[in-house]
Formats: structure tokens, C-alpha cells, sequence
């Protein structure tokens, strides 16, 4: 039996077991049911994706496990909270290992990001943990009652993938926006793949999905019910708040393994459409290793990090499905993006949503120019000269974000809020605050491509990508740098592309 919330010896441990599958496979959907175990009673429901065209063969070994592996996603974030996490299926060595694996971190990041830093979500004994540091914090054990034998495989062909061919995982969001544009212009076989999850969420990617659909070739959505499924688990946690859902936060109240359960449900896509590449927007900023108390972490933000690319593109490879995923915006800031997705790709951005609480207007979906990511849309786009009305903002919102960026501040690192500030005090459209005597400083590093060796380096963009992108982007931004100890340095680019080894 669970532990009961706030008993001493784990007020986290409340479920005895969360049983996942097996997979139910038809051509177009899959079911996964996840049946929850906890103090004598059970709880079953059914985690569902659905594609407009035939992805699966029921009746193909393959297919059933790649569907199996997209079904266990969504309950890598709750290794904390269960005795065990049983997985029904075919699942391999090579998937079990990365279940293990992705768990394990996945336990940390959420020990030290929503039990230790301040979540308003949270009630209890939960609420008031202490820092501890251990050798490994996911408290389930994982059991893989089918799992095939060390020297059995699933009979999966080497999936037959183009290099020209790739895809985006989109979402209605500038990095996404703007990885598409420069795909496509570099000259690869584009296509913008959409995941649909069954709440509001959707609505951020409504207006730019509408628009691809109806003018792009290949654009393709998928949709879940992933949503429901993370709501299902909120309302059975017993120290997360009852009255959750109406919570205004730009934070989940638990789950940090959330790209994994879009990125794995277009995989059938890639395999079907030979796909080789699979683009992520993430920048330069979501690649960070931080400690808390002594605690190693990456600060919730793995699974948008050069970490996560590359242990993805390595299980990818290991399991012959023949699929490189990175991101070609890895090297620049938010600014950069929004800057160069304004001006060399303005059909696209007019379809840009960036919002907490977008809401929906006739046919087209609006930010609520409220939350603190339009106030750094706005902010960003007034320092860059650009139309705002052009994604949705009136001046009213305009005036109230611009009034309230140096007060409340924006999520953003402290170079990148000092150049984006530096650029609206220029402009006259901020003043320096009472405490504050010098105006701000420009941070050039920021206006260019910046190339870290842990978090940006040069080969995390494949070599048959890295010239031509690097050649356009040298037109479009203020060069490039390279972090030598605690400096940025100037660099010729395209000679430290010849030097640049390609990645192990």
C-alpha cells in the first residue's frame, strides 16, 4: 500500500504502481490504456493519438513497438510518486535503457524544480522538503513484464530515410516559425508537423497550422488526448492544490518531460514520409547545467537542451531508425530569432502565437498581451522596429508591456534582457529605474551567433547543414563568437567549420 501524503518517510510516494499498455495499434490511432494503483483502489484511463492518414500496420512487430514507445512518455514525469512503473509491451534493450535512463533524469529535475524552488501548486508536507542530495531520485522501480529477450529485436527494417527530407516540430511559437523558414530556404523538402493536444494549448499553434495547411505542402497534425491524461494524474496527486486548474502560472504544476510526448508521436510520420532530420526550435539559452544545495540539474529545461538532442539522435541511430535531431537556432538568442524571423520571413510571423492565455477572436487566435511571455514578444518586437499589429497586439498592450518590462521583468538571461533594454532606452521607450544611475549597455554577443562548446557548439548542426546555414545566417546577423573561458570572441566563421569535428 502507498504511503499516505506527509508521512516522514517519503510524502511523495503515494501510488503503489502506474501501469501503462498494453498499446492498442489501428492504421490511424493508438491507445495506450495507463491504469494508476494506489491504497487499495484503481483508476484507469486511456492516453490516445490520432492521424489524419495510415501510420501502422497492426499486425507489424515494428509498428506495435514504436507505438509502445510513444504510449510511455507521458509517464516518465511521475517516477517520483509511484512504487513502480510497470510498461506492457515489445519494448527492446535499447527502449528500456532510455526509459531508465530518461526516467532517472527526469525524477531529479522535478525533485529540484517543483519540490525545492517555490510551487504554488503544492500543499503539504510536499511543499516544505528539504534539500537532500542522493545518489538517485526516482523512487519507482521499472518493470517491463514483455520485454524481449537481450538477443531479440523487435524485427524492425533500418528505416529508409533522405537527408533532403525533413520536419519540423512545430507549434505556432517564432522557433518554429522560423526554423521552417530557413528549412525551406536552404532548400530541404520541408514539412511542419503539428501536435494537437485536446485542451487550449492548441490554441497557440491554431492560426500558423491553419495557415501551413492550407498554402505548404506536407504539413500534417497529429492529436492527443495528453493533456487529459496529465490533468487525470494532477487530480489524483493528493498535495497538488484541488482548485489547480484555475491557477494562473506560466509553469506545469509537476510534469518537465513534455517534448518527448510530442516528439515521439511524429515519428510514425517521418518513418512513412522517409523523413532524415528532425528539427527542434529550441535556442541557445535552454542548454544550461546548474547545481541547487549540491543538486546537478539542468534547470527543467532538458529536454529542450543540446542534451537532449543528442541522446535522442543516438537512440534514434541505435535503433536503425536513421533520424538526426537538432535545432538550427541553437546558436542564437530569442531576439536574434524574433529578429530574423520578422525580417526575412514576415508571412510567417504574422502567424506567430506566443502566448500563456491565447484566446480566440472570430477565426483567428489573439495573445492576451498579459502574460510574461507577450510582454517579451512585445518588448522584443518594439525594440526591433516591427509592426506589432502584424501577430495580433494592439497599442494598449503595447504601452502596458513596455511599462511594466523593467518592474516585472522578463524571463530572459541577463545579457539578452540587457540588450533588448539598451535597445528600448535608445529608442526613448523606457527610462532607467530609481535604483539604476548608468543607462543600460549594449551586449553585442547577443545580436550574433554565439557558439559555447557545451551548450552551442559547432557540429550540433550536422555537416551537411552547417555551411549553407551558416552562410545565410552570416547575412542576417552581426557575425559570429566563440566563448573562450568567461569571453565572447570573434571568429571567421566559415574557417572553424573546416576544424569542427562532427559529433561521436
Amino acid at each position: 500500500m502507498a504511503y499516505s501524503p506527509g508521512k516522514a518517510e517519503n510524502p511523495l510516494l503515494v501510488f503503489d504502481r502506474l501501469e501503462v499498455g498494453p498499446v492498442r495499434v489501428e492504421p490511424r490511432r493508438i491507445r495506450v490504456p495507463y491504469r494508476l494503483v494506489y491504497q487499495g483502489a484503481s483508476d484507469q484511463v486511456d492516453l490516445i493519438y490520432k492521424y489524419e492518414e495510415r501510420v501502422f500496420d497492426r499486425k507489424n512487430p515494428a509498428d506495435i513497438n514504436l507505438a509502445a514507445m510513444i504510449g510511455a512518455q507521458v509517464a516518465l514525469n511521475y517516477g517520483l510518486f509511484c512504487r513502480s512503473l510497470v510498461f506492457y509491451g515489445p519494448f527492446d534493450k535499447l527502449d528500456r535503457r532510455f526509459i531508465q535512463d530518461m526516467a532517472e533524469n527526469t525524477a531529479r529535475e522535478i525533485y529540484v524544480k517543483k519540490f525545492l524552488e517555490p510551487n504554488p501548486f503544492l500543499t503539504g508536507g510536499a511543499a516544505r522538503l528539504r534539500p537532500e542530495k542522493k545518489e538517485r531520485y526516482l523512487t519507482a522501480n521499472i518493470e517491463f513484464p514483455d520485454a524481449l529477450p537481450p538477443v531479440e529485436k523487435t524485427g524492425a527494417p533500418v528505416w529508409q530515410t533522405d537527408n533532403l527530407r525533413a520536419a519540423v516540430l512545430s507549434s505556432g511559437g517564432k522557433d518554429s516559425l522560423l526554423s521552417f523558414g530557413l528549412c525551406q530556404e536552404l532548400g530541404f523538402e520541408t514539412h511542419a508537423l503539428y501536435v494537437n493536444e485536446s485542451g487550449r494549448h492548441w490554441l497557440t499553434a491554431l492560426n500558423a497550422y491553419r495557415y501551413f495547411k492550407e498554402n505548404i505542402p506536407g504539413t500534417a497534425r497529429v492529436w492527443t488526448n495528453s493533456d487529459r491524461v496529465f490533468t487525470w494524474m494532477l487530480r489524483h496527486i493528493p498535495f497538488i492544490r484541488p482548485d489547480f486548474s484555475r491557477l494562473r502560472s506560466d509553469e506545469y504544476p509537476i510534469r518537465l518531460w513534455t517534448v518527448a510526448v510530442f516528439l515521439f508521436g511524429v515519428l510514425p510520420l517521418l518513418y512513412k514520409r522517409k523523413i532524415g532530420f528532425l528539427l527542434i526550435g529550441d535556442e541557445f539559452d535552454t542548454t544550461r547545467q546548474k547545481t541547487h544545495h549540491g543538486i546537478p540539474h539542468y534547470d527543467g529545461l532538458y529536454d529542450q537542451s543540446y542534451f537532449f538532442d543528442r541522446a535522442l539522435s543516438r537512440y534514434f541511430q541505435r535503433k536503425g531508425w536513421n533520424i538526426g535531431q537538432f535545432s538550427v537556432v541553437r546558436p542564437l538568442s530569442e531576439l536574434m530569432i524574433q529578429k530574423v524571423l520578422v525580417e526575412r520571413y514576415p508571412h510567417l510571423q504574422a502567424q506567430q502565437i506566443s502566448c500563456h492565455a491565447a484566446h480566440k477572436d472570430g477565426d483567428r487566435v489573439l495573445p492576451c498581451g498579459q502574460c510574461e511571455k507577450c510582454r517579451r514578444i512585445v518588448t522584443m518586437l518594439t525594440a526591433l522596429g516591427a509592426d506589432i499589429g502584424r501577430c495580433g497586439y494592439r497599442a494598449d498592450q503595447v504601452d502596458r508591456c513596455l511599462a511594466q518590462v523593467v518592474d516585472k521583468g522578463i524571463n530572459q538571461p541577463s545579457a539578452d534582457i540587457g540588450q533588448l533594454l539598451f535597445l528600448l532606452q535608445q529608442k526613448g521607450l523606457i527610462k532607467n529605474p530609481p535604483h539604476r544611475q548608468q543607462p543600460y549597455e549594449p551586449q553585442p554577443q547577443v545580436m550574433k551567433l554565439r557558439f559555447d562548446p557545451d551548450r552551442s557548439p559547432i557540429q550540433a548542426i550536422p555537416p551537411e547543414w552547417r555551411l549553407p546555414l551558416f552562410r545565410l545566417y552570416l547575412t542576417l546577423t552581426a557575425g559570429a563568437v566563440q566563448r573562450t573561458g568567461r569571453e565572447w570572441r570573434d571568429i571567421d566563421l566559415l574557417s572553424a567549420i573546416v576544424k569542427a569535428p562532427d559529433p561521436g
